[in-house]
């Protein structure tokens, strides 16, 4: 019997996790891993990570992928709280590597600094927050993303599982004690309805009432972004 993926690398047989089209960053979490087709965080595409509340874990989830970077840039575009560069730190992630970019008034110009950014290539990870996008501007970020390997993580509320999206890859992010429940929102492979409990260690920041001894990154407008990263 002829294989789905012998056929054309974007099918799979239902009960397994496709190949991915794209290359794959290790999520550092051998069980998630294993979850997720191409058995990493997917390069060039947009990720949905659907978080119930803001600082569960999200960062420390991610800290392996951003950390194998090796010193690219990552740009943290519209954060709910100001970076903490000694919270960085302990992740591994230098503050001289990151762009802490700042929309403007204009409610479009955190996606117009998402979409510029994904095209220039520039940058290791781009991690977005938003709390609603529109399907059309989901595709064209999709899009964009796909113009290079850029790690693309959008963050946005839990409700948003709701609601249509292109990204391949879809996840829920829910508190619990020790780490993190994940949900498989989304993913090309068999359907998952039992949440993967990952198991993160705590920050630093949270293990010691430890002040910072470091500047924060300062924000760039998100208008200035052209000149800033790709030297225009």
């Amino acid at each position: 019997m002829t294989l789905p993926e012998a056929v054309h690398p974007s099918l799979w047989r239902a009960d397994q996790l496709a190949q991915s089209a794209t290359r794959c960053l290790d999520t550092g979490f051998a069980a998630l891993s294993a979850q997720l087709p191409g058995g990493g965080w997917p390069l060039g595409t947009l990720i949905d990570l659907l978080v119930q509340q803001h600082g569960i874990g999200e960062l420390r989830l991610l800290q392996p992928a951003l950390a194998a970077l090796r010193q690219r840039p990552i740009v943290l575009l519209q954060p709910p709280h100001p970076p903490q560069a000694l919270a960085l730190a302990a992740l591994g992630i230098e503050p001289s590597q990151l762009l802490w970019v700042r929309s403007g008034a204009k409610a479009g110009d955190a996606l117009w600094a998402a979409e510029q950014i994904l095209r220039s290539g520039c940058c290791g990870a781009l991690l977005l927050w938003q709390q609603h996008a529109r399907g059309e501007t989901l595709r064209r970020l999709h899009l964009a993303a796909q113009s290079g390997e850029t790690l693309f993580c959008m963050l946005r509320p839990l409700a948003a599982a709701r609601e249509a999206s292109p990204a391949p890859l879809r996840l829920s992010l829910k508190p619990a004690a020790g780490g993190v429940d994940i949900g498989f929102v989304k993913r090309r492979g068999p359907q998952r309805d039992t949440p993967l409990f990952l198991p993160l260690t705590p920050s630093l920041l949270q293990r010691h009432a430890t002040p910072l001894d470091r500047d924060t990154p300062a924000p760039a407008p998100a208008r200035s972004l052209p000149s800033a990263l790709v030297g225009g």
